[in-house]
């Protein structure tokens, strides 16, 4: 199954359906706000392509299973094979662009597997889980160390991060991933949230900033 990634100049590019590795706790205070410790080394998850949706005029959410959190990410898509710890020119040749998304949270049910000590996965991994804004060029962002990710949620600025502040930076980062497993054309790695999450709601209206480079405009169904 293959997924159209889009551009933000319209161009798109077809990928198979990959997975979309997620970064836990990748803003320390974001793990503060929710009363997590700080980990001492990147904490990963994954979630199934299949949860991947466009962001477009509206998307929906499971609202009947609860509280459906919004956590605002910068997403970046692998154009090129990675495994066994790359070293950062590789990892940097294999971004094939930069996006804002949103890692969705049942935190609810969430919270409640959390106390159990169960896995969280079904929390974390519904249908329509990881919401993509189209993706602006891997070589469009010059400087991975100060990238911004805003969101604004009927008109109020809510999240406002940038890569500066993550735990662990975008290309380390891309690095320890593939260390761990092969990273393969169309995966997605969401890079950490920073604070201000919060509830989405029937109706809301969401701006999606990757600052300096793309933004877009959403409604919850």
């Amino acid at each position: 199954m293959s997924y159209q990634h889009q551009y933000t100049d319209g161009t798109s590019i077809h990928y198979p359906l990959g997975k979309v590795v997620c970064v836990g706790r990748n803003y320390a205070e974001h793990a503060k706000e929710l009363n997590n410790p700080v980990p001492s080394e990147p904490l990963l998850f994954i979630k199934p392509g299949s949860c991947v949706v466009a962001m477009d005029e509206s998307f929906a959410i499971p609202a009947e299973r609860g509280a459906v959190h919004y956590e605002a990410e910068i997403a970046v898509l692998i154009g090129k094979p990675l495994s066994k710890k790359p070293n950062a020119e590789e990892a940097r040749d294999a971004i094939s662009g930069f996006a804002p998304a949103l890692d969705l949270t049942l935190r609810d049910l969430q919270d409640a597997l959390k106390k159990k000590s169960y896995p969280w996965e079904i929390a974390k991994s519904f249908d329509g889980a990881c919401v993509l804004a189209p993706f602006v060029p891997g070589d469009a962002v010059e400087d991975l160390a100060d990238l911004g990710i805003r969101l604004s949620l009927n008109g109020e600025l809510r999240q406002d991060g940038n890569s500066r502040d993550m735990l662990t930076p975008i290309l380390p980062l891309i690095q320890h991933i593939a260390g761990h497993f092969s990273l393969q054309p169309g995966d997605v790695i969401l890079t950490g949230t920073p604070a201000g999450v919060g509830p989405l709601q029937s109706g809301d209206e969401l701006q999606l900033e990757l600052v300096g480079h793309s933004s877009r405009t959403s409604r919850v169904l």
